[in-house]
This record gives C-alpha cells, sequence and structure tokens, in this order.
C-alpha cells in the first residue's frame, strides 16, 4: 500500500486524516506526493530521507534540494490548455521553493533566491530531488565537482562529474567539496531546464547560491556555468553501478512475463488528448480502488483487467502478475516525439536497455550482466522520445502497483497502468472478516473505514473527475 488513489485507497474526505506506517526496508532520499489529478503541483509534496550508510564519506548532510516548476496560473487554471491544445510553457522554476522573477538588481524583481553556507574545507552531501510537472533538469554547481554517491533509494560505485542529468520523480545524492574559495566566496548553483524537453520562460535564471561563509549571501555571484548540451537523457548507464551486486544471471526464458507496452497519444471525441500505454488509456474509479476489491468481493484479475481493454476507451488499465518470484520484462517503446519519465510503485527494477528507435529483439541485445554489478538499479527511468525502455522486476511484493509517466499532464491524461501482483495472497492478506496477517488485516480495515467515509461525503461517485483521476 502506497497511498495511490483508485489503486491501494480512496481519496482522504475534507477533515478526515490518515497515517501512513511502513518497514523501511531501504535507506536513501525519496519525496512524498498526493497522487490525485494534478494535486501534487499545488505544492503537496515535500523530501523524505531515510538514513543509511553512504558509499563515500562527507562531512555534512544539508538536506534534500527540491527542483520544481512553477507559473503565475495554478496548475488547475493550466489544466484546459494542457488537455486541448499541449502542455503550456511554464513561467519559472524554484529550488527549495525559492527563485526570483524578474531580471538580478531589477527594481521590479520580487522573490529571493535559495541560500546554502559551505566552510571551506568541508564537504556535504546533497540530496537533489526532481518533483517538477513539466521539466527535465541538468544541476550543477559553478566550479565544483559533484561525487554522485546514490541514485533514487540505490548506492552506487561513487562517480565524479560536473553536471546530473535529473528526470522527474528521480533522486541523486551527491557529495560537493568546499574546495573553491581561492576563486571567489559565492557560487551560483543551477537547474537549468532542457528545452529539448519542454518549454520554460525563465531557464536561464532558476539558481541558487553556494555562500562560503555564515549566513546568506551579501552579493549575487558572477561566477559562469559549465558548458552544457540541451538533451533529454538520463545519467550514462555504464556509470551508475550499484554498490551490492546480486548473483545474477538472467536470459530472455527467465522472464514468466513479458509485456511488450507501446505508448502513443490521440485526441478523443472530445478533442481533449488521452496518453495510451498498451492500447488502454487509465481512467480510475475514486470510491473503488483495486485492493477494496479483494476485500468487498475477494475477486481477482485472472489473466488480465476485470474487462479486456478497449483501445478506444479509458479503463482501469490492470496487468496481473500471479507467480511469485519470477521476473517481468517490461518493453515500452514510443514513435512520439516526446520523453517519458517511467516511474514503478513497490519495486526497483533493473534497467535493462533504454536507447532511440523501436525495439527489436532480434537486433538489439538484452543487458543482463548483473552480476557484474552493471546494470542500473532504479524506480524511475527515462523513456526516450522516439525510443524505447526496456525493464525488469522481480514479483517480491504482493499488491497493486501503479506504473506511470511522472509528467503531470501525461498521467492526468491516463498514462499508467498498475500490476496486480500475486493476487491470490492479496485475498488473503486484506480478508478483513477472518484470518489474515497483522498488519496487512489492519490496513485492509482502514482502508474499508476510509471508503466508506469517502462514500458518505461523494455518495455515488457525483464529483466529477477531470482527466484520469490519478
Amino acid at each position: 500500500m502506497d497511498g495511490v488513489v483508485s489503486v491501494t485507497q480512496c481519496p482522504l474526505a475534507p477533515g478526515n486524516v490518515m497515517s501512513y506506517r511502513w518497514r523501511a526496508t531501504q535507506y536513501g532520499t525519496t519525496w512524498y506526493h498526493s497522487h490525485i489529478g494534478l494535486q501534487t503541483w499545488e505544492g503537496v509534496y515535500g523530501g523524505v530521507i531515510i538514513n543509511g550508510p553512504a558509499s563515500s564519506n562527507y562531512d555534512e548532510d544539508k538536506g534534500v534540494i527540491l527542483l520544481s516548476d512553477w507559473d503565475i496560473n495554478t496548475v488547475d487554471q493550466l489544466w484546459t490548455q494542457a488537455q486541448t491544445v499541449g502542455a503550456p510553457q511554464l513561467d519559472n522554476g524554484l529550488i527549495n521553493g525559492h527563485n526570483v522573477f524578474g531580471g538580478d538588481n531589477g527594481s521590479i524583481q520580487t522573490g529571493y533566491r535559495f541560500n546554502v553556507s559551505f566552510v571551506s574545507g568541508a564537504s556535504y552531501r546533497l540530496r537533489v530531488t526532481n518533483v517538477a510537472c513539466d521539466t527535465q533538469f541538468k544541476f550543477s554547481i559553478d566550479h565544483h565537482t559533484l561525487t554522485v554517491i546514490s541514485m533514487d533509494f540505490v548506492p552506487i560505485k561513487p562517480y565524479r562529474t560536473t553536471v546530473i542529468n535529473i528526470s522527474i520523480g528521480q533522486r541523486y545524492d551527491v557529495i560537493v567539496q568546499a574546495d573553491q574559495e581561492s576563486i571567489t566566496n559565492s557560487f551560483w548553483l543551477r537547474a537549468i531546464p532542457q528545452l529539448s524537453c519542454s518549454t520554460n520562460s525563465n531557464a536561464e535564471n532558476i539558481r541558487g547560491i553556494i555562500n562560503y561563509g555564515i549566513g546568506s549571501a551579501t552579493s549575487l555571484p558572477n561566477t559562469t556555468s559549465y558548458t552544457i548540451t540541451d538533451t533529454c537523457e538520463d545519467e550514462p548507464a555504464s556509470k551508475l553501478s550499484p554498490i551490492i551486486s546480486k548473483d545474477l544471471s538472467l536470459t530472455a526464458s527467465d522472464f514468466y512475463y513479458n509485456e511488450d507496452l507501446p505508448a502513443s497519444v490521440a485526441q478523443n471525441e472530445n478533442s481533449v488528448f488521452r496518453w495510451y500505454l498498451n492500447g488502454t488509456s487509465m481512467q480510475v474509479t475514486w470510491y473503488q480502488p483495486t485492493l477494496m476489491d479483494f476485500v468487498d468481493k475477494g475477486q481477482g484479475y485472472y489473466g488480465g483487467a476485470v474487462e479486456p481493454p478497449d483501445p478506444t476507451q479509458p479503463s482501469r488499465a490492470v496487468i496481473s502478475v500471479r507467480k511469485a518470484e519470477t521476473w517481468v520484462l517490461v518493453i515500452i517503446e514510443t514513435t512520439v516525439q516526446a520523453p517519458h519519465p517511467i516511474h514503478l510503485h513497490g519495486h526497483d527494477f533493473l534497467v535493462v536497455a533504454q536507447g532511440s528507435g523501436a525495439w527489436n529483439v532480434d537486433t538489439n541485445t538484452l543487458n543482463l550482466d548483473y552480476a557484474a554489478g552493471s546494470l542500473p538499479k532504479r524506480d524511475t527511468a527515462l523513456l526516450p522520445a522516439l525510443g524505447h525502455l526496456v525493464l525488469a522486476f522481480r514479483t517480491d511484493n504482493p499488491g497493486a502497483w501503479l506504473m506511470h509517466c511522472h509528467i503531470g499532464w501525461h498521467i492526468d491524461q491516463g498514462f499508467a497502468l498498475q500490476f496486480v501482483e500475486r493476487e491470490d495472497e492479496i485475498r488473503g492478506m486484506l480478508n478483513v472478516y477472518g484470518n489474515a496477517l497483522g498488519g496487512w488485516w489492519e490496513y485492509g480495515k482502514a482502508m474499508k473505514e476510509n471508503c466508506d467515509i469517502w462514500n458518505r461525503y461523494d455518495p455515488g461517485g457525483q464529483i466529477l473527475v477531470n482527466g484520469a483521476g490519478i
């Protein structure tokens, strides 16, 4: 259970409260956010740190650095344009909620920069997280080198770089050595939108300030950025080697489930854009989450969705994976000139292929050499424009798990599906009327109580759901 409306729970009715408890089996950096419509990008998000060992030493943890985009209009006000015309050009970006609007040293400039203080000679951990609605960033600090020590929830063998590519939903933990005070005492920290991915009116001025000393900088830096090329891409896979490599050697025959999921976009009969994954555009029902089916009816999704997906109509977009401790191979490809950061709930996955063009099993080689530690393992990876992304995950976590594009406009237009994993076990776990496993029984009971409250607030699902609702 991870709080996704219509998958693992009903929405919270106004005035209602839900507490989430989970066992932290991974450590590192992540973020919490709403999962109902576009509510995340109205500001319902924040960073989460789970402490644990690091793959490189440092002196001080400076916490989460949240990179986001921003517009003078709310995302709900921009919704109609996004649905009927296309993604709007956003006005600005924020670093930990801060930035300026208007030119530097201008009389009409409002806002203020994010500031962080360094002491010369010390080293600092920054947990860089992209929480944007529609922006891929390149992150850098002028004149400083970044030592990357983890991605998403996975510690990796440290590597050094000056710029990192960070897609929406991704996290990179970096260590910065404060060793540049001989040049000046303040430096620009930059989050640069990649305009080949999406547009932004203030792409050159989304900046914070690194100040050598105590307190905020008293003057603006005059440092220059590293030379970059505007691109939509992840960090090179060759650099993203996990610290702990499993004794695993796979061949194509080891995958019990093989899902080939083409991604496309079209306008429906109302001239509204809908994204399709596997021929289906997801449309949720708030008052009947997927897991609630197991509580109310004890039913399952044998062989697929409750009803066969209709390519012309939205659906719950369910794929059933019933066998335990096996591998699922997910092939996503698109002929559309748009990249998509793909996020899977409930799992880390292996990135076994990622590149341009259609996936062709005869000419493309699956990278299955995880025993050598060369295969990236994470929970969010970029599907390139006009390209393919091949993922693999193990069915070791019973539940209903959403997989979706993390661009706000796209998930709101149905770019999502859900894996119902090991459903025979879910039914027993959530059986609130009989014997069930302790914590899961509590969850099943809490889920039912929350849905009862929601259904009293919105009897019969009368509230109009704009977009996919997820």
